[in-house]
This record gives structure tokens, C-alpha cells and sequence, in this order.
């Protein structure tokens, strides 16, 4: 959720750039800015950034591995040695028994 107190306008940014860059990295949040008063554009620090890509990934490895559990439970899929061996043909490896 976006702080209401993180809203300011682009031409505040332009004039103050380094004390907003500043506070970015200080507090992680981001800024909404905006143009004739309407949301325009949200900055954050990269440091940020990546931490929410990474919080994104995770969830999105997290509902594969629960769909996965659940094709499992519900009898769907293959076992794995079959799968391999199907990998192993496309990619022309022979594997050991």
C-alpha cells in the first residue's frame, strides 16, 4: 500500500531530486508522483526494487510448487524417471539405469 504522505509532484522531485533520492533509500518506500495532479509515475530505491522482484518470485515459485502438490494428490502427472527419460530422448542423453 502506498503512504498518502508519499505523494508529491513531479516538479518537486526535479527541483529536490538528492533529498528524495535520500529519503528513498532511507525509509524503502516508494513515491507516487504527480502531473497536474494525477498519479503519473511511483519511484523507489533499487535496493527496493529488488526486493520486491524477489518477494514476486518467491510467490510465484510458491503456487507452482502448491499446483504441482495438488496435480500429485489428484493422481495427475508421471513418475519421474518416465519424465526424465522423455527429457533425456528430446535432448539425445542417454541415461544410466
Amino acid at each position: 500500500m502506498i503512504d498518502l504522505r508519499n505523494i508529491r509532484p513531479l516538479s518537486d522531485f526535479q527541483r529536490n531530486a538528492k533529498a528524495h533520492i535520500k529519503r528513498l533509500k532511507r525509509t524503502g518506500q516508494p513515491e507516487v508522483l504527480t502531473v497536474n495532479g494525477e498519479a503519473q509515475i511511483v519511484v523507489q530505491d533499487a535496493a527496493s526494487y529488488q526486493k520486491l522482484l524477489d518477494q514476486l518470485e518467491g510467490g510465484t515459485t510458491q503456487a507452482l510448487l502448491r499446483e504441482g502438490l495438488a496435480q500429485a494428490d489428484r493422481g495427475e502427472g508421471r513418475p519421474m524417471r518416465e519424465a526424465l527419460e522423455a527429457i533425456a530422448a528430446k535432448a539425445g542423453i542417454r541415461l544410466k539405469r
